[in-house]
Protein backbone atom coordinates (compact mmCIF):
# COMPACT_ATOMS: atom_id res chain seq x y z
CA UNK A 1 0.00 0.00 0.00
CA UNK A 2 1.22 3.41 -0.58
CA UNK A 3 1.90 6.24 1.85
CA UNK A 4 -0.98 8.48 0.42
CA UNK A 5 -3.11 5.76 0.61
CA UNK A 6 -1.76 4.74 3.99
CA UNK A 7 -2.44 8.49 4.98
CA UNK A 8 -5.93 8.68 3.76
CA UNK A 9 -6.77 5.14 5.22
CA UNK A 10 -5.68 7.21 8.93
CA UNK A 11 -7.48 10.69 7.92
CA UNK A 12 -10.47 8.44 7.72
CA UNK A 13 -10.34 6.28 11.30
CA UNK A 14 -9.64 9.19 12.65
CA UNK A 15 -12.88 10.73 11.23
CA UNK A 16 -14.68 8.19 11.90
CA UNK A 17 -13.71 8.17 15.13
CA UNK A 18 -14.54 11.52 15.98
CA UNK A 19 -18.09 11.57 14.19
CA UNK A 20 -19.05 8.36 16.16
CA UNK A 21 -17.40 10.49 19.54
CA UNK A 22 -19.44 13.46 18.30
CA UNK A 23 -22.71 11.04 18.01
CA UNK A 24 -22.34 9.74 21.50
CA UNK A 25 -21.92 12.87 23.11
CA UNK A 26 -24.43 14.76 21.92
CA UNK A 27 -26.64 11.71 22.54
CA UNK A 28 -26.29 12.47 25.97
CA UNK A 29 -28.00 15.77 27.81
CA UNK A 30 -25.94 17.87 29.91
CA UNK A 31 -26.76 20.39 32.73
CA UNK A 32 -24.29 22.71 35.10
CA UNK A 33 -23.84 21.12 38.09
CA UNK A 34 -22.66 23.45 40.95
CA UNK A 35 -20.52 23.01 43.18
CA UNK A 36 -18.84 19.45 42.18
CA UNK A 37 -14.98 20.57 40.33
CA UNK A 38 -11.73 20.71 41.60
CA UNK A 39 -10.16 24.22 41.38
CA UNK A 40 -9.67 25.48 37.95
CA UNK A 41 -11.61 22.88 36.30
CA UNK A 42 -14.82 24.73 36.47
CA UNK A 43 -17.26 25.84 33.19
CA UNK A 44 -17.56 29.47 32.08
CA UNK A 45 -18.96 31.95 34.36
CA UNK A 46 -18.21 30.89 38.11
CA UNK A 47 -19.45 33.62 39.79
CA UNK A 48 -17.64 36.45 42.04
CA UNK A 49 -14.34 36.39 41.79
CA UNK A 50 -13.78 34.48 38.55
CA UNK A 51 -14.22 35.02 35.07
CA UNK A 52 -14.71 32.46 33.23
CA UNK A 53 -13.76 28.62 32.62
CA UNK A 54 -10.82 27.61 34.36
CA UNK A 55 -10.93 30.33 37.26
CA UNK A 56 -12.07 28.46 40.25
CA UNK A 57 -9.96 29.51 43.07
CA UNK A 58 -11.04 26.65 45.69
CA UNK A 59 -12.37 22.85 44.97
CA UNK A 60 -16.25 22.43 45.22
CA UNK A 61 -16.33 26.09 45.06
CA UNK A 62 -20.38 26.36 45.55
CA UNK A 63 -20.64 29.35 43.14
CA UNK A 64 -18.68 27.23 39.99
CA UNK A 65 -20.53 24.85 38.04
CA UNK A 66 -19.44 22.23 35.44
CA UNK A 67 -21.13 20.43 32.79
CA UNK A 68 -22.46 16.75 33.80
CA UNK A 69 -24.87 14.09 32.45
CA UNK A 70 -27.98 15.50 32.75
CA UNK A 71 -29.52 13.81 36.15
CA UNK A 72 -26.62 13.08 37.62
CA UNK A 73 -25.65 16.26 39.47
CA UNK A 74 -26.92 15.25 43.05
CA UNK A 75 -25.86 11.95 42.92
CA UNK A 76 -22.18 12.57 42.33
CA UNK A 77 -19.92 11.43 45.15
CA UNK A 78 -17.81 14.21 46.97
CA UNK A 79 -15.87 14.15 50.03
CA UNK A 80 -17.65 15.59 53.26
CA UNK A 81 -16.92 19.19 54.18
CA UNK A 82 -14.13 19.79 57.39
CA UNK A 83 -16.73 19.64 59.79
CA UNK A 84 -18.39 16.15 58.18
CA UNK A 85 -21.51 17.98 56.87
CA UNK A 86 -21.90 16.26 53.50
CA UNK A 87 -21.23 17.82 50.42
CA UNK A 88 -23.32 17.33 47.24
CA UNK A 89 -23.92 18.58 43.80
CA UNK A 90 -26.74 21.31 42.80
CA UNK A 91 -28.62 22.68 39.91
CA UNK A 92 -28.12 26.25 41.34
CA UNK A 93 -25.03 28.17 42.81
CA UNK A 94 -24.51 27.11 46.44
CA UNK A 95 -23.26 29.36 49.49
CA UNK A 96 -20.33 26.63 50.46
CA UNK A 97 -16.98 27.04 49.85
CA UNK A 98 -16.29 29.81 48.53
CA UNK A 99 -12.68 31.79 48.28
CA UNK A 100 -12.05 33.84 51.31
CA UNK A 101 -11.10 37.45 50.09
Amino acid sequence: MSNCMKSAAIIGAVAASFSAYGGAASAQAQEKCFGVSLAGENGCAAGPGTTCAGTSKVDYQGNAWTLVEAGTCTEIELPAMADGTARMGALEALERDLPMG
